[in-house]
């Protein structure tokens, strides 16, 4: 069984996260989650990625899956430094043409093969772009993170949202 992790760039109440993360990890390996999914780019998947490693030493048996938004072909290099952290890496097909949007469709990817989904979503949040004005107002980005909530809501996921 698998499960992944999908988040906002920044994060609060790091060490009060960390805590919960790690009571919910704890949680889904005594549930048989045995595989987890992560992406990259936010404070969220790098929080994800390190209580997971903490808990590969009580639980060897655990495997840690990046899965690549960039970079179809990797060097021999980039993969050895990427297996130090992970046991496993792959680059979706599906996202070859995906261009600039190629992170949605591998968000898309690690919920379509997780039972469990573990979030970090406020729905109040709304990232900006670059501080771009148009007509006196501050263009907002569409979140990624709402995006992929939402396609995991619609797919019927066991979503754990871990923003309070």
């Amino acid at each position: 069984m698998q499960a992944c992790f999908i988040g906002h760039r920044k994060i609060e109440k790091k060490e009060e996260l960390t805590l919960s993360l790690k009571e919910i990890v704890v949680s889904l390996i005594n549930k048989g989650v045995t595989t987890f999914l992560f992406g990259s780019m936010s404070e969220f998947d790098t929080l994800s990625l390190k209580v997971v490693s903490e808990l590969k030493k009580e639980y060897p048996f655990i495997k840690r899956v990046y899965v690549r938004s960039a970079y179809q072909n990797v060097s021999k290099s980039y993969q050895e430094y990427l297996l130090k952290f992970y046991e496993q890496t792959y680059f979706p097909p599906k996202i070859e043409k995906a261009g600039k949007y190629s992170y949605v469709e591998r968000n898309y990817e690690m919920i379509d093969n997780s039972t469990y989904c573990v979030f970090y979503y406020n729905e109040n949040y709304a990232p900006q772009a670059n501080g771009k004005l148009k007509q006196d107002k501050i263009l907002m980005r569409k979140s990624g993170t709402k995006t992929a909530y939402n396609y995991a809501v619609r797919k019927k996921k066991e979503i754990i949202n871990l923003y309070k």
